[in-house]
């Protein structure tokens, strides 16, 4: 199957630079998989001068680089304007190799796509978040793509319902998640360095929506327990950071200073190590969307509390590979947290269990499986 993938790389308002690491992360591990049977091309806009036309970037995979507007980052106000441009480019590109199927991910990346695709017979389909804006345009617009799409992915359930009340049709929609590398997220493997005293983990970054206010503000209900934060700048950065600073004040006010660990911005490389010298890894955002942290720590066969929002809803089984809890509940997480670092043979069932989960439900090989699924019904209803 001959496979192009669209996109504008133009981040949302709404997003930090953590989930357009996530979002690049996760198409890029498609991409590879996919490129073990079949061909892929990568297009997005060249977005710096340093960005070559072509690269092989995998097996079967091929990034391109196109000309539209200027070649520097730009958000997706920004891109807008050069929609048109990066749809000629396109068009062009697929009148001499005719995709089989187009996947665009971000509605930037759709409207290009569809532009793209004028006249082509090629089906498409679309990766697509509801965010909650004000902008009436950016909603028509998302609304447009998701019913002119032969096929619409969601991320989680969750999101599935918003697409379905932003008037997607719920036949067009199918899940497919986020998945983990579960070779480098593994219950075997080296661990940090770490004492006697049972060890908290947050991933991620320090702004309150992430979760990092109320797990400090649990803290002061789980006594003798760490709390290593790793996220925010590069550790060298840290007491330039406002957020971290903030963080560094609350916990004070919290009277838990003393058993904080700031780590700063940890390599993705090294995070898997992170996780498995932590007792229980706590992952409470507003709203998860991709739900990342709690899927590598349960690869990890870590026990996770997790706020009860977006995918995590569909990935942490509460009472099963973690524990569920509503968003901005510091009181109810210290007495769950506290109850599970007092029973380690619940956390180790809570461990295994979330392991198995991960490796059968989210491998990158399950989730490529499922794009795949979903393509060849958007090519048979296309012909």
């Amino acid at each position: 199957m001959n496979i192009a993938f669209v996109s504008s790389d133009a981040p949302s308002a709404s997003q930090s630079q953590a989930d357009i690491a996530a979002q690049r992360a996760h198409l890029m591990a498609v991409a590879r998989e996919l490129g073990r049977e079949h061909r892929v091309t990568i297009y997005t806009r060249r977005n710096s001068d340093t960005d070559r036309p072509r690269v092989r970037v995998f097996p079967g995979v091929t990034l391109e680089h196109l000309p539209a507007g200027p070649a520097t980052d730009l958000p997706e106000d920004g891109v807008l304007p050069y929609l048109s441009d990066l749809g000629d480019q396109l068009m062009r590109r697929w009148g001499q190799n005719r995709p089989d199927v187009i996947h665009a991910y971000s509605w930037t990346g759709g409207l290009a796509a569809i532009a793209g695709a004028n006249g082509l017979n090629v089906p498409f389909t679309q990766t697509l978040s509801v965010e909650n804006t004000n902008d009436a345009r950016k909603a028509r617009l998302q609304r447009a793509i998701g019913r002119r799409a032969g096929a619409v992915i969601a991320g989680c359930g969750d999101e599935e319902s918003s697409l379905i009340r932003m008037g997607v049709p719920r036949h067009s929609i199918s899940v497919v998640p986020c998945g983990v590398d579960v070779e480098r997220f593994r219950r075997q493997g080296p661990s940090a360095t770490r004492g006697a005293r049972p060890r908290l983990l947050h991933v991620g970054p320090l702004t309150q929506d992430k979760g990092v206010d109320t797990t400090i503000r649990a803290l002061e209900g789980i006594p003798d327990a760490e709390l290593i934060i790793a996220g925010g700048p590069a550790a060298g950065e840290l007491k330039h950071d406002a957020e971290a600073h903030r963080v560094m004040l609350l916990a004070e006010e919290a009277g838990v200073k003393d058993r904080i660990t700031l780590l700063g911005r940890v390599p993705h490389t090294s995070v898997a190590k992170l996780m498995r010298s932590a007792d229980v890894v706590v992952s409470l955002p507003r709203e998860a969307p991709a739900g990342v942290v709690a899927l590598e720590a349960m690869a990890c066969g870590v026990p996770v509390v997790a706020s009860a929002v977006g995918a995590h809803l569909d990935s942490v089984v509460d009472g099963v590979t973690g524990l569920l809890v509503p968003a901005d509940r510091p009181a109810q997480t210290s007495r769950l947290t506290r109850e599970l670092l007092a029973d380690p043979t619940r956390r180790t069932a809570f461990g295994f269990a979330g392991a198995d989960r991960a490796r059968s439900r989210y491998s990158w090989e399950r989730i490529s499986q499922e794009l795949l699924h979903v393509y060849e019904g958007a090519m048979a209803t296309q012909h």
